[in-house]
């Protein structure tokens, strides 16, 4: 079976989506993580990465459960730079529609992949150039930022190269768009640019690449879209002691720690089949606590 090379056409059986031309090898020994807290997980991604979508329930577990010991520090990576990759059968942004509806279903996470039909995007470099621009002011509101602008281009069908929607994406979070401009325009770049060195420099191949670090420079490397008890079981390899967070499995408490949701991270956090999650989410909505969006491939609720 032919290897395909084009970083849009994502794997849903390994859970990644891979760059074309790296070095691939092993990944060097990590330097001791700076943190306040005893572990660090280092996350390679990317705004329009389909698998990294597919990992957004395992990974907002991961931060109530395990929040107190483990801080994430998100990376971008460069999946498109731009349409002169044309091989395993994507050669133009139309051919990517209805992979990325496959993708949907496999990881039962809503995508709408008519985006590349209606409004298609030349590159993700301008979204992942504008998330550095974002940490330049607020880190957090910078994750909550990438959040927006991910539900923008998956269930919205927005183009998140333009700036007029990057601009809504920043105001929408609290982040000053003038400001992001002028970053963006300025210092961003540079950011960028060093962590796609970074990411050549551990021999990051694809995305999801994430690197679960302690201070002794110990890793753990987990690639791609995972049970979520694999990432669990690097946590506790580097720090045995580690205590997991009992957070409560009730929808008040979930939607004010994320105040967006799909049904498979309802169900995810929730412990719950996603029949039961749905039914839960529709009464929710029956009793005007909740509003649904319903796209294409699955809705999003939202307080």
């Amino acid at each position: 079976m032919e290897k395909h090379t084009n970083p849009l056409l994502c794997d849903p059986i390994t859970g990644t989506c891979e760059i074309p031309d790296t070095l691939g090898g092993a990944h060097p020994k990590l330097a001791g993580a700076a943190a306040s807290k005893p572990l660090k997980i280092i996350y390679f991604t990317d705004p329009i990465c389909s698998s990294c979508w597919g990992i957004e329930p395992q990974l907002r577990k991961l931060k109530l459960e395990y929040g107190n010991a483990v801080e994430v520090e998100y990376h971008m990576g460069g999946l498109l730079p731009d349409w002169s990759y044309n091989s395993g059968g994507i050669s133009k942004p139309s051919d990517v529609a209805h992979h990325w509806d496959e993708v949907s279903h496999h990881y039962q996470m809503p995508i709408d992949g008519d985006v590349w039909l209606e409004d298609p995007l030349s590159s993700s470099y301008p979204p992942s150039i504008a998330f550095k621009a974002a940490q330049m002011q607020d880190e957090q509101k910078a994750i909550t930022f990438m959040r927006e602008l991910r539900e923008m281009v998956f269930l919205r069908k927005k183009n998140i190269t333009k700036w007029e929607n990057i601009s809504e994406a920043a105001t929408k979070v609290g982040l000053d768009a003038n400001r992001l401009q002028q970053d963006y325009n300025g210092q961003a770049d540079t950011l960028f640019r060093d962590d796609l060195k970074l990411a050549s420099k551990m021999g990051v191949r694809g995305f999801p690449s994430i690197f679960v670090t302690d201070r002794q420079g110990r890793s753990e490397f987990i690639y791609g879209t995972k049970p979520y008890g694999l990432y669990e079981t690097a946590i506790q390899k580097l720090l045995p002691v580690v205590a997991k967070h009992p957070y409560q499995r009730e929808w008040s408490y979930l939607f004010d720690h994320y105040p967006t949701l799909t049904t498979r991270e309802f169900a995810t956090l929730m412990d719950v089949t996603m029949e039961t999650s749905e039914k839960m989410l529709t009464g929710l909505v029956n009793e005007g606590k909740l509003h649904k969006l319903d796209t294409k491939n699955g809705p999003l609720w939202r307080k």
